[in-house]
């Protein structure tokens, strides 16, 4: 998953932005309610965690900003609050679940993985298309009854895709999602996609990866 931090506790902040990238995620963090915006805004995420007492604004303004922008990533919010009142408000302002303070990781952890597949249609941690299966939570691919040998941005780019089915897909979105703030080169995405489609087709399984010229990419198959 791709997931945006917004927390001005440093300590908090890198605590989370590590554990959640030792399991697999990638994480933008940021220590402001405008800089959380403007990642939200400029960064494809899946899910945002977002803090209520941030020091330029209340985090329930911009959990406001970011629907208002046309936003519909699944936000989770922190609370050092346990009042049910700010909790509702949390909510009414477009949050999707909150987790109060202090909290464990695997709590957090089942959080966020609920939050993103009820978002994405899926009440289960797999997602199926036609033969492929993929288990969100190991990270893992099946095609047919075999596992798939995927490096962790070749499923990264599938997983993407899957969830993106029968949309286009640009490189320059999918470098986004597999680079983030780093530098990135398109030529990167043909060869990745390239062997992506090799491995699927060697597993058995017809390319269901079409490309549009000038437009990018497209996952076929219908997902359940």
């Amino acid at each position: 998953m791709r997931i945006l931090i917004v927390e001005d506790d440093p300590l908090l902040s890198h605590h989370l932005k590590t554990e959640l990238q030792e399991i697999g995620n990638q994480a933008h963090c940021a220590s402001t309610a405008n800089e959380g915006l403007h990642i939200a805004k400029d960064y494809p995420n899946d899910i945002a965690i977002v803090d209520l007492g941030l020091p330029d604004r209340d985090g329930i303004s911009l959990i406001k900003d970011i629907r208002d922008a046309g936003i519909r990533i699944p936000i989770l919010v922190l609370t050092a609050r346990a009042n049910w009142q700010d909790k509702v408000s949390a909510l009414d302002a477009g949050g999707d679940d909150y987790l109060v303070k202090p909290f464990q990781k695997e709590e957090l952890v089942a959080r966020l993985n609920a939050l993103v597949r009820r978002s994405a249609g899926f009440v289960k941690p797999e997602i199926k298309a036609g033969d492929i299966a993929l288990d969100l939570l190991a990270k893992k691919v099946t095609v047919g009854d075999k596992p798939l040998d995927l490096t962790a941005f070749e499923y990264d780019l599938l997983e993407y895709m899957v969830r993106h089915n029968r949309q286009v897909v640009s490189k320059h979105r999918l470098l986004d999602v597999l680079y983030q703030d780093q530098e990135g080169d398109p030529n990167t995405i043909e060869v990745m996609m390239s062997r992506l489609r090799k491995k699927l087709t060697q597993a058995g399984q017809e390319n269901p990866i079409s490309t549009i010229r000038g437009q990018g990419y497209i996952f076929e198959l219908q997902v359940s």
